[in-house]
């Protein structure tokens, strides 16, 4: 049971990196409290919660992922290399991709509230 305890606090410690260290993270995790605020403003239902939920955990996480897989790269082999740029590119392509989806379906949710104010 400490183990499972243990695990949280290394989750802890890896989400506090990414917030205090990650620029892209840093920037993604604003426009995820940005997101919320005007979700909250515009009093949208519960079912667009949860799928505002899941885009911005689905950014989020990706870029977490994306900042592991970069930092493990430059363990690997801290010079350029041929194989490891397609293996950050790759990752960053999916964090866009997660972002570019998470931006779209944003505006499904609120273009309607938004045309409903003017």
């Amino acid at each position: 049971m400490i183990k499972f305890f243990q695990s949280f606090g290394y989750a802890t410690k890896g989400l506090w990196h990414c917030i205090q260290r990650e620029q892209n993270f840093k920037i993604e995790f604003l426009i995820g409290l940005i997101t919320i605020i005007a979700a909250v403003a515009l009093g949208v239902t519960a079912q667009e919660w949860m799928i505002i939920c899941i885009c911005i955990g689905m950014v989020l996480g990706a870029e977490m992922l994306n900042s592991a897989i970069e930092h493990l790269c430059n363990l690997v082999q801290p010079g350029p290399h041929p194989g490891i740029k397609i293996i950050k590119d790759i990752a960053a392509g999916a964090v866009l991709l997660c972002a570019l989806m998470a931006a779209i379906t944003g505006s499904i949710i609120f273009i309607p509230y938004i045309i409903l104010l003017f």
